[in-house]
């Protein structure tokens, strides 16, 4: 990982410094928001999918859990991840290069995602810089793919952690329910410039029983 192309930049909500690359999704507001969103315990083995520079385990770091976990299909985010937990802030958390459709792991108590958002009904839709279109579209992860992965790779009780367009809200309770997975908290987030919501923060426990908590409304400017 050449650093000279990367510059410092924090994590909001945090006194959290580290590295991004220009030619690489840049974390954003729903980073944060899914980063402050998930409630990591001490004991947590922590997974997030499409680490891409670590965020989201940079969050997770700050409540001292068990074990930091990051896949990424992208060698080269994996290599910045690495450079960000382990050598930058010394967390020692292990980041693996691969599909996580191929990805095997004993089961763990916690998952992390913001994944790509939007389906792919034209190619020419995908942004010319590969990293950048596999985070936005699910060129190479749908999110039926994404839950079922999820559910295997979680324990019974295990909890997920994800952030999607609020006009996804029905896809994500029936795909988690298909995958043994049940909502226990939604948060939905508003842009201040638009009346409907943008977002949508979910948590599903595996093996859960069916009951969801509705939290306030997350107001955010963009």
């Amino acid at each position: 990982m050449d650093l000279s192309k990367c510059h410092l930049d924090y994590l909001p909500g945090s006194d959290i410094y580290y590295y991004q690359h220009p030619d690489m999704f840049h974390t954003n507001t729903d980073t944060a928001l899914l980063g402050l969103f998930a409630d990591i315990r001490k004991r947590d083995t922590v997974l997030d999918i499409g680490t891409n520079n670590g965020a989201l385990l940079l969050y997770a770091m700050q409540k001292k859990p068990k074990h930091l976990i990051g896949v990424d299909i992208n060698e080269e985010a994996c290599q910045l991840a690495d450079y960000n937990l382990n050598h930058y802030h010394h967390a020692q958390a292990e980041i693996f290069a691969c599909d996580i459709l191929q990805f095997t792991h004993q089961p763990v108590s916690c998952i992390v995602c913001n994944p790509p958002y939007f389906k792919v009904s034209d190619e020419k839709q995908l942004n010319h810089r590969e990293p950048i279109a596999n985070a936005r579209h699910e060129a190479k992860l749908t999110l039926d793919a994404l839950l079922k992965k999820a559910s295997e790779l979680l324990v019974d009780k295990g909890r997920l952690y994800l952030i999607h367009r609020s006009d996804r809200l029905i896809d994500l309770a029936i795909s988690c329910r298909m995958n043994h997975m049940e909502i226990k908290k939604i948060q939905l987030v508003y842009d201040e410039a638009k009346s409907d919501a943008q977002s949508v923060l979910i948590e599903a426990m595996k093996s859960g029983k069916s009951g969801c908590r509705i939290l306030p409304i997350h107001m955010t400017r963009r």
